[in-house]
Formats: structure tokens, C-alpha cells, sequence
């Protein structure tokens, strides 16, 4: 019986270990490598913001292999990319009201699937799939839509999202040779 105490404590000691030492040390790792990043556009009556991690190509196939295709993507690296309006605005003919939401992409080959979700996990893959599995719950996505992807003439190293504004305002995502635009509108 003693002896069973003795590995129950040490168990509890170490999962202890690993989630209060280990797991923001790993973070703090990552980021690192993938440093935060904040974009804001602030015109045509909308307040938009996006925050994500940023990581580098450092000469790896991107889209494909790195970032599977058909597989749900957290957009970005370390905690999941976040995205905040200040008022009801449009993702194409979808309403996406005034809040903070989580960002995922479903990478295609043609097009890509944007999803706006409810909920913002911690750490967005799971760590036993080493990062391969998503923890975002389908069931508080916003809106989802679809947008074809572009080829770029020139290698972009760092992941970068933001905002284009011309005619219309765009949510940009672009990475090695592929961008997407989302729509967005009052």
C-alpha cells in the first residue's frame, strides 16, 4: 500500500511538472520561432483586428505537406489566430456579429473553407497528435464560407494576415506562393 502511495505522488508530481513548468516553457519556446503579430484596419465605419503567430517557410513545402490539405489549420502557430470585430459586419453574405472569434482555414488546392468560431482554446492542436489534430469544436463555428486561392509570382518566408483595402476590404492570408481574400463588409 506504501508503495502505491509512493508512485501515485510521484505520478501526480509529473503530469504537475509538465503542465505548470513544461508547458509554458514550451510555449515561450515557440513563440520564438513564430513570433505574435497584430493587424488592425479602422475605415469605412469597422473596427477589424487579427492576431495570430507568425511562423517562417525556412525552405519547407508549405501548403500540401506542412500545412496538410483538407485537414482543418489553426492559421498560424502557437496559440489559435484571433479575429475581433466592433460591429456586425458581412464574410461574403454571412453575418459575423460584434465579438472576438477563433480563426481556422481548411486548406484546398483550389479553394479553402474560412471558419469563424465561438470559442478560443488555449492552445488549439492537440499535443498528443503533435499539433496534427485540432481542439476547435465544430459545433461553435459562426460562419464558415469558401474562398478560391491565389498564386503569388514571389516567395513570402513569414505567414502574414491582414487587410487589403480597395473596392471592397479583404481579410488577407498569405504564405509561400498562395494568398486568400476574404470578403468583408458592413
Amino acid at each position: 500500500m506504501k508503495k502505491l502511495k509512493w508512485i501515485l505522488g510521484i505520478t501526480v508530481a509529473l503530469i504537475a511538472l509538465v503542465m505548470f513548468v513544461g508547458m509554458p516553457y514550451m510555449k515561450d519556446q515557440t513563440k520564438k520561432h513564430s513570433p505574435k503579430v497584430s493587424n488592425a484596419y479602422t475605415k469605412n465605419g469597422m473596427d477589424l483586428s487579427v492576431t495570430y503567430s507568425s511562423p517562417s517557410k525556412k525552405d519547407r513545402v508549405i501548403f500540401g505537406e506542412l500545412v496538410p490539405y483538407d485537414v482543418v489549420w489553426r492559421t498560424g502557430a502557437n496559440e489559435p489566430t484571433t479575429f475581433t470585430t466592433g460591429s456586425d459586419i458581412k464574410i461574403i453574405d454571412k453575418t459575423l456579429p460584434a465579438g472576438t472569434y477563433s480563426f481556422w482555414t481548411k486548406p484546398g488546392t483550389m479553394n479553402w473553407e474560412v471558419i469563424f468560431n465561438a470559442e478560443i482554446p488555449d492552445w488549439g492542436v492537440t499535443i498528443l497528435s503533435g499539433g496534427k489534430e485540432t481542439t476547435r469544436n465544430h459545433e461553435t463555428d459562426v460562419v464558415k464560407i469558401e474562398v478560391p486561392v491565389e498564386s503569388t509570382s514571389t516567395i513570402q518566408e513569414k505567414l502574414n494576415i491582414g487587410f487589403e483595402d480597395g473596392e471592397q476590404v479583404y481579410l488577407i492570408v498569405s504564405w509561400d506562393q498562395t494568398k486568400i481574400k476574404v470578403p468583408i463588409s458592413k
